[in-house]
């Protein structure tokens, strides 16, 4: 725990540093959202428009740990590990939820979290030997998860009518094609890197 927290500076970071601190807490926030879908009961009410908040919050918070850690140079083993692990947590308590509500399909969960997760743990497989970097699609993928979430979180249709549940249906089919076609691509570049590294 030895090190900087928040300072920027070429001398070992603290594995307690700021930025691992709110990625911890991004992962804590996980129980909290599920607790307050579940006592919502699917009622629509304050509790599902504080989850849907909640989760907003967790996941936008993912670009400001990790503008700290690169930008004050505190970046450690332990948040390369816990960074990844804090949006598959998160966005996998949404989606399985949705699914618990019975407002998503099963298998719809079950493609992006196997994508998610198998490609998660390929990529620590694979940090022994070479680094994939994630690719432009790969980043709209997670943008475009993130949106399609929080619209399905949101109890919108309330106030808005029924036409925004075809808006959710048409944005959870682009995070789902997206998902696919990244996690192929993401397989591609790494065979062809391994074929070359051979």
């Amino acid at each position: 725990m030895r090190g900087r927290v928040l300072s920027a500076g070429e001398s070992q970071a603290s594995t307690g540093n700021v930025a691992n601190i709110i990625t911890v807490v991004r992962i804590l926030l996980a129980p909290l959202f599920i607790a307050l879908l579940v006592l919502d009961g699917g009622a629509d009410g304050p509790l599902r428009i504080a989850a849907g908040v909640l989760f907003i919050v967790a996941i936008a918070t993912d670009s400001l740990d990790g503008h700290l850690a690169r930008s004050r140079n505190l970046v450690t083993d332990l948040g390369i590990l816990l960074d990844p692990i804090a949006d598959k947590v998160l966005t996998g308590a949404a989606l399985v939820m949705l699914a618990v509500l019975a407002e998503l399909p099963w298998w719809v969960v079950a493609v992006i979290l196997v994508r998610e997760w198998g490609i998660t743990l390929f990529r620590f497989a694979m940090l022994r030997d070479r680094v994939i970097p994630a690719s432009r699609g790969g980043k709209l993928k997670t943008v475009v998860q993130s949106v399609a979430i929080s619209f399905a979180l949101l109890p919108l249709w309330n106030l808005l009518g029924d036409w925004v549940h075809g808006l959710n249906g048409a944005l959870m089919t682009a995070a789902v094609v997206l998902t696919v076609v990244t996690g192929l691509d993401y397989l591609r570049q790494a065979w062809v890197q391994n074929r070359r590294g051979a």
